[in-house]
């Protein structure tokens, strides 16, 4: 890509690389697509850094990432951090025995998974996935980390749609959030 870098403004780099996809997965709805912002390598190592250097002194256990898009920087984040990679898949996607938590989402009913020996009681967790809309499946993965006994240390995302709520009822649950930008009248 042959433009010039916002290196001033890590979060104008970030947001910058997000694309917009109208009318997807129905008509009235904008998708925020990241992918754009992880072809580029040079905006993708700037959004892994921008998630260590927050997290590297939180003493952490394990990054959590959330099925699907919250695997890909969360399991860099984790090598970046030095800590194990834990994922939360939709049910029925793990195959060893599970605890799983329903939850609502714009567009209906569904529930994740993790594998029950996945998190040991009081390990520090850092919880990641790409968007933050209505906070069903973030919600739902703290359900399931604090069940487990695990600490949520942070819920954190690329993107954040505050006007759909998701951060809010996240922060109403006692986990602090975080997330690198925001999109408006989504």
């Amino acid at each position: 890509m042959n433009r010039p870098l916002p290196h001033n403004d890590p979060a104008a780099l970030v947001r910058g690389l997000i694309r917009n996809v109208e009318d997807w997965p129905k008509p009235g709805v904008t998708f925020r697509d990241i992918t754009p912002l992880i072809q580029d390598p040079q905006a993708f190592r700037t959004l892994i850094d921008m998630f260590v250097y927050r997290h590297m002194r939180h003493r952490l256990d394990l990054v959590v990432g959330i099925d699907a898009r919250g695997f890909i920087f969360g399991s860099a984040l984790a090598y970046a951090l030095n800590v194990g990679f834990v994922p939360v898949r939709k049910k029925g996607k793990l195959p060893f025995r599970t605890v799983s938590q329903n939850y609502t989402l714009e567009y209906g009913d569904a529930a994740v998974e993790l594998h029950e020996d996945a998190v040991r009681p009081g390990q520090r967790v850092l919880l990641v996935d790409d968007l933050v809309a209505t906070g069903g499946t973030m919600l739902a993965a703290i359900r399931l980390l604090q069940q487990l006994g695990g600490n949520v240390v942070e819920a954190a995302a690329i993107i954040d749609l505050p006007d759909l709520g998701g951060s809010k009822e996240i922060a109403k649950t006692g986990t602090p959030f975080f997330s690198v930008c925001e999109f408006s009248g989504d």
